[in-house]
């Protein structure tokens, strides 16, 4: 929080001194004090992130949003509070780290480090089948999956060594914020994998009632909205189609499905516990308080969830009411901030 030099007023205690109570820091941060939030974004990721709606939610408590100048040094910019960023590269990754080791009292969202597990899809769920939410409702797998980095025409063989058994989906290795990066494939047999281009990642299809969860996780806040997916494939199909499809997009607005228009056996959202539990531990082991994970549930079971991918910092834009949510977080890392301060005092 950025002081104008103004003391509130708070409670005075016994032996004299003044305390701030939870009224006197909200008068703090909307009359005396402003939060900065400096952001580093896409032009397009700005364009769909900072809304005008929120820009003026923000502005209502006291919250600015502040370009970062890449062609300038980040130390010599700001002061900031919070740093929201999403660049790729290097260079940017190590600017970013460096700002972060000299200014510890300003929070980075999210460390690079974190980040970059999960712009490649082979570590992005590394140990996620290892989380136990027996006691949640739920059981948390990924499909069977395995990395090819350059020869598909010989990656058949491959595939039957490593039990995968087809359909697959075929995916990018690196995620690197391109629309090429998101594009899969669905590979029907063997043939079909020449005609992909490596690296990549193969997945085990699973069948999932045409239905996918993205799950939005904005720190302790969780919000699930339904998309369109691909619809199951029969046995029978396995055995008359060949070649590869490349599989719609699902991520847009119009790929949303009411649960009305299904079986409420594939339309249920996954059960609260469940996702706290699963969020909680993704946080802990990601190191990350802003990414979406891709969700399905298994056809014909009722608590058997498959994670087929996570994203950083993804389109907000798509999840209901993002923008309160966002100034609930970054009030609440300001409180944070505010409480931390009060107890070295």
């Amino acid at each position: 929080m950025r002081d104008n030099n103004m003391m509130p007023k708070g409670n005075e205690t016994d032996d004299g001194e003044v305390g701030l109570d939870t009224a006197s820091f909200e008068q703090v941060q909307q009359q005396q004090k402003k939060l900065v939030i400096g952001y580093a974004l896409t032009s397009k990721k700005k364009m769909s992130f900072l809304q005008p709606k929120l820009e003026v939610l923000a502005r209502k408590k006291g919250i600015s949003f502040v370009s970062i100048d890449q062609e300038k040094p980040l130390s010599e910019q700001g002061p900031f509070d919070v740093v929201l960023h999403k660049l790729l590269g290097n260079e940017w990754h190590d600017v970013i780290e460096d700002y972060q080791q000299k200014h510890p009292e300003v929070t980075v969202l999210d460390p690079p480090c974190a980040i970059q597990r999960i712009y490649n899809r082979q570590s992005m769920l590394q140990g996620i089948a290892d989380i136990s939410l027996a006691d949640c409702d739920g059981m948390i797998c990924v499909p069977k999956q395995m990395v090819v980095l350059k020869d598909t025409t010989s990656s058949a063989n491959e595939v039957a060594e490593a039990g995968l058994k087809f359909p697959l989906v075929a995916k990018p290795l690196l995620v690197d914020g391109t629309a090429k990066s998101h594009q899969l494939f669905l590979a029907y047999d063997r043939l079909s994998l020449a005609e992909l281009e490596p690296p990549l990642v193969l997945q085990e299809f699973v069948n999932h009632g045409g239905v996918l969860f993205k799950v939005f996780v904005v720190g302790d806040v969780i919000k699930v909205v339904r998309r369109f997916s691909l619809p199951n494939v029969s046995n029978c199909e396995k055995d008359k189609v060949a070649g590869v499809f490349q599989f719609p997009r699902v991520s847009s607005s119009a790929a949303s499905v009411d649960k009305t228009d299904l079986d409420p056996r594939v339309a249920e959202l996954p059960p609260k516990p469940f996702l706290e539990g699963l969020v909680r531990e993704l946080r802990n082991r990601l190191g990350l308080r802003l990414f979406n994970i891709d969700m399905i549930r298994e056809h014909g079971s009722r608590d058997v969830f498959y994670v087929i991918d996570i994203n950083y910092f993804p389109g907000y834009g798509k999840m209901p009411d993002y923008e309160q949510v966002f100034i609930d977080f970054f009030l609440s890392l300001a409180q944070a901030k505010h409480n931390k301060i009060q107890c070295v005092r």
